[in-house]
């Protein structure tokens, strides 16, 4: 049993985070933190876990909560975890980071992307990227692990059997479409997340200009070696939550849906992806760290159409950060996260 801390403890993802850990066997919730409602009851804030935890939030205090707890999760804004993880890394604990701030490994395109200059660049190489599928013999060994954005988990997935394997065109684009529920933005309120203008509407944002995009270039040059050209477009969905992604695959060569399936074939092993024999939706994964995954051939057979859904508070953020913890902790991955998603 290790005691952890979330730092962050009163959003969505923190939310989320202390909902999965309530049924982890291995993990004692020990602290809570918030920026602004220190001193209340954790379920004055999060009344779904009424019943649950009985947890006053704290200051942030890295000094403090390093003195309690083996592991942190950190679920902060960008910009605002950069120090507090510097800080608890320091104190010899294993982190989560949930935030932006460790994801993009060039100091220079953090700044460009994020407007603020990086504090600690150095761990920046040290940090591993959380895609837990992908990268986890060197999640198994780090200390402080950037989990994925919420985006970039849906997109990336489908993709890496083929990047892998060497099968993209890297001479035509690929194209991202992706369609998020509300709570990826969060719980601060704006005009765009507002309901009158997101209830019965679809709108893209931040076409081009969305920091994820970085971040899914990343990875794709990482893992496929190859220099990407990537359309993203983000839509809000009005739906609480999930993202559902269509990914638009350039091929070298000419593939039926057979062939595109058996370059999926070898994630049949893995827990927590599902390849569905038609297309994926959002109700089948809400509440679970699933990312299910269906595939189709375009009529002439050079392009893979792979569409991708996963719940954004999820695979998206906390289930996966749990994913991740459980890797770095050397216990099965599936542990505190094997219930069956919400349906209807």
């Amino acid at each position: 049993m290790i005691k952890v801390a979330v730092v962050g403890a009163t959003g969505y993802t923190g939310g989320e985070l202390l909902r999965l850990l309530r049924v982890h066997p291995k993990v004692t919730v020990q602290s809570v933190t918030s920026g602004r409602f220190v001193g209340k009851l954790l379920t004055d804030r999060q009344p779904f876990l009424k019943g649950h935890y009985d947890l006053k939030l704290e200051a942030l205090d890295p000094d403090k909560i390093s003195k309690k707890v083996d592991f942190i999760f950190v679920a902060l804004s960008h910009t605002d975890a950069m120090l507090p993880v510097f800080k608890f890394l320091a104190h010899g604990k294993k982190v989560v980071d949930l935030s932006a701030d460790y994801r993009i490994r060039s100091s220079a395109s953090y700044e460009k992307w994020y407007g603020s200059p990086h504090l600690y660049p150095s761990l920046l190489k040290k940090r591993v990227y959380g895609l837990s599928e992908v990268y986890r013999k060197q999640i198994a060994s780090a200390s402080l692990v950037a989990n994925p954005g919420c985006y970039p988990t849906g997109a990336l997935l489908p993709m890496v059997p083929f990047l892998e394997s060497g099968l993209i065109d890297p001479a035509r684009e690929m194209i991202i479409d992706a369609k998020s529920g509300v709570s990826g933005a969060g719980q601060s309120p704006s005009d765009q997340t507002h309901f009158p203008t997101v209830n019965e509407a679809l709108t893209p944002y931040k076409i081009g200009r969305h920091r994820h995009l970085p971040e899914i270039i990343q990875e794709i040059s990482t893992i496929g070696k190859i220099k990407a050209q990537v359309l993203f477009t983000p839509y809000l969905l009005p739906v609480n939550r999930g993202i559902l992604s269509t990914i638009y695959l350039p091929l070298k060569k000419k593939m039926t849906k057979r062939q595109i399936d058996a370059v999926l074939k070898p994630y049949e092993k893995e827990a927590f992806i599902r390849l569905v024999p038609e297309s994926p939706s959002l109700s089948h994964v809400r509440g679970t760290n699933y990312c299910d995954i269906g595939s189709f051939a375009s009529s002439s057979g050079r392009t893979a159409i792979l569409i991708s859904a996963i719940d954004n508070l999820g695979k998206g953020a906390a289930g996966q950060a749990i994913q991740n913890m459980n890797i770095m902790m050397n216990w099965d991955e599936g542990t505190g996260l094997s219930a069956p998603g919400l349906y209807p």
